[in-house]
């Protein structure tokens, strides 16, 4: 069985993942860390990472970004592999990311999601046929009005998966309230909603001469997100130092 430390476990996402593993048998959560404490978890929590004393095979990070750096440098002292959910990670960020997983374990995905996934490989398909045909590309994601980060880290990683078919000769423009200008063909536009309790929506547009092509996925669950978390915990276990995705999750699975 797989032991996990659940980082921001009185959080939203937190509880829903404690929620989710309670029916598993093949993986628990054992210990928590959270600047709150909650006694009905149903394991104990803790206010540090140094503090936890609790032995774990694997930490899922659900925090948010200022809380990184210091997971990162437990991580890869104590060599405890961890799956890294947060968003809005600066390039610094990013760059100790890569430079721990040289050391442990690191599974980093915008986005847990399997239809997430699955999305930013028919983009790539997508934008391979239909940019070069002349079709603009704009990205529309929506979220839920307590979400810090726009645009969506995922929103940016279907951008990149474009970006990478097109061999990055695209760039990518928020906000044009200030230009007055026609549209740059080489542009990916990106656009935020913020409102209500809307939990995740992105829409990929390919606008056309007299046609546009949409692919779309929604998630009305935050569980979605943590049944992935809980995936990339059991797969991450016991791996080499190293940085995995998500595509890693599902091959392994297949």
């Amino acid at each position: 069985m797989v032991r996990v430390l659940m980082h921001g476990c009185c959080g939203a996402m937190g509880r829903v993942i404690t929620g989710l593993a309670a029916d598993r048998e093949d993986l628990k959560i054992v210990a928590g860390v959270d600047r709150n404490t909650d006694d009905s978890l149903g394991y104990p929590v803790f206010q540090s990472l140094e503090a936890c004393d609790v032995e774990v095979d694997a930490i899922i990070d659900f925090t948010a970004a200022p809380a990184v750096d210091h997971l990162l440098d437990y991580c890869a002292e104590k060599k405890v592999p961890v799956v890294l959910c947060s968003t809005g990670l600066s390039d610094a960020q990013m760059a100790k990311v890569s430079e721990s997983a040289k050391k442990v374990a690191v599974l980093r995905s915008a986005n847990m999601s399997l239809g997430i996934n699955l999305l930013m490989k028919l983009v790539k398909d997508a934008a391979a046929t239909l940019a070069d045909a002349g079709f603009d590309i704009e990205i529309v994601e929506k979220h839920h009005n307590r979400k810090l980060d726009a645009p969506s880290g995922t929103a940016l990683a279907l951008a990149d998966s474009i970006n990478e078919a097109m061999e990055d000769r695209y760039h990518y423009t928020y906000d044009r309230s200030t230009r007055h200008e026609k549209r740059d063909p080489k542009e990916i536009g990106i656009s935020a909603v913020r409102g209500g309790s809307i939990v995740g929506e992105h829409d990929v547009i390919f606008a056309g001469q007299d046609e546009v092509v949409t692919i779309s996925h929604t998630a009305y669950s935050r569980a979605i997100f943590g049944k992935g978390a809980l995936e990339a915990a059991k797969f991450l276990a016991g791996r080499p130092a190293g940085l995995y995705n998500m595509a890693d999750v599902i091959e392994a699975g297949n």
